[in-house]
């Protein structure tokens, strides 16, 4: 009789985890594997017909947020924030009952600048209002990315960094809100590394605006194709720039968990960056773990692998 395999993280590497904010990276694909079903979905995405937020002017004018959520609509992509690999490990740190709340595209192509030194808890930088809340008096915050390497993520590629043990001290005012500024906050040399944040400055989150990042003890997390990392947002992360030294480009794919416990973009039902807004008509979250015992969060389920989640709202909304 066969079992389903177990990767819920060792009590050695929870501890790691804890101590350091992150964990990995793990291989989910082989880099053939990921080659041949990235190339197919990079095209497939393309048709944005039943994408969660249309191609409309506000869109346009906020590709970032035109990139959210995919997985909403995309058979690979809504598989591969399910996978047992990722979310045994994910519930080993936020316990059985586990939210996909967001998924993004991270390209950095050649000759990209690096992204800059940043941490996020509640996800309020760009609009002021909080995107995830933990219920009251909880000392947790952020949320659980799961970046997923869906090419080679080298050094010179632009992968990613972390300062170890950062992640339970916040340096940043969420509530502060940063301006968008595409024009002036792209490719800005910071101790001569060239380094933006999608037209933002971080930096006008600093709760002390001398401080800097102590940069003598970052990692550089370099992953082959397939593999991915675990890491609280609120551990302090960044990237190298893309060097350029080959053509092809870097692309990451970040899937955001949390407890059902935590709200999802409470009180609103639009999300504001990059200078646009999109509506949440036909957003929801997915349960990829136990129960939803709360019911405060939109739902987003789906009846067949081959078509797109249905979203269904809370309780009394």
């Amino acid at each position: 009789m066969s079992t389903m395999p177990d990767f819920t993280l060792s009590p050695e590497d929870l501890a790691a985890f804890h101590r350091n904010g992150y964990a990995g990276p793990f291989t989910l694909y082989e880099p053939d594997e990921i080659k041949k079903s990235w190339g197919r979905t990079r095209l497939e995405l393309l048709d944005r017909s039943a994408a969660a937020y249309s191609d409309d002017a506000a869109v346009s004018a906020a590709t970032n947020i035109s990139n959210y959520d995919r997985h909403l609509d995309h058979a690979f992509l809504a598989e591969h924030i399910t996978r047992p690999e990722i979310v045994h490990r994910v519930a080993s740190v936020l316990g059985p009952d586990v939210l996909c709340w967001r998924t993004e595209f991270f390209p950095k192509h050649p000759g990209d600048e690096g992204t800059d030194w940043h941490q996020a808890d509640t996800f309020a930088n760009a609009s002021g209002t909080p995107q995830i809340q933990w219920p009251g008096g909880s000392d947790f915050g952020g949320t659980i990315t799961v970046w997923c390497a869906f090419t080679e993520a080298s050094a010179e590629m632009g992968c990613l960094q972390f300062i170890p043990g950062t992640h339970r001290t916040m340096f940043y005012d969420e509530t502060k809100r940063m301006h968008y500024a595409p024009d002036q906050n792209t490719s800005v040399e910071k101790d001569g590394v060239r380094r933006g944040f999608f037209g933002y400055d971080y930096r006008e989150l600093q709760i002390d605006p001398d401080w800097k990042p102590d940069e003598s003890q970052a990692v550089s997390m370099e992953m082959r194709a397939g593999q991915f990392i675990m890491f609280w947002s609120t551990l302090m992360h960044a990237s190298h720039p893309h060097q350029g030294l080959t053509r092809d480009m870097r692309m990451g794919f970040a899937a955001r968990y949390v407890p059902t416990s935590v709200e999802i973009y409470p009180g609103t039902d639009e999300i504001e960056e990059y200078g646009g807004r999109v509506s949440l008509d036909r957003y929801g979250a997915v349960l990829v773990s136990g129960a939803d015992k709360y019911g405060h969060n939109r739902i987003a389920t789906r009846t067949t692998r081959d078509h797109p989640f249905v979203t269904q709202s809370p309780a009394g909304v």
